[in-house]
């Protein structure tokens, strides 16, 4: 069983739209001193997919920017799912 570039991409799109508002959930969380969301949960779904969205999460809402494992990690991996996506593309062809 193959998984269409379309799927992958969807599915990516989805995870980032989630992972963006788990970064502004954690982040409003973290201001009124409430329980936070791990950053264990924060990695497994920006691994699965939604690196895109926690980048830009971490962007906009300012959460986590000082921790050099999110600062340097997270970009990193925005790269890597975008080529895997860009080889699964160009395989298509």
């Amino acid at each position: 069983m193959s998984i269409s570039w379309q799927t992958l991409t969807l599915l990516a799109l989805l995870l980032s739209a989630f992972s963006f508002l788990l970064m502004g959930f954690d982040k409003n969380r973290a201001r009124h001193k409430a329980w936070r969301i791990s950053e264990r949960t924060l990695w497994v779904f920006a691994i699965l997919g939604g690196a895109l969205g926690t980048w830009i999460g971490m962007r906009i809402f300012r959460h986590k920017t000082q921790k050099p494992i999110f600062k340097m990690g997270v970009p990193c991996l925005v790269i890597v799912q975008w080529a895997y996506l860009a080889a699964c593309f160009a395989g298509s062809m």
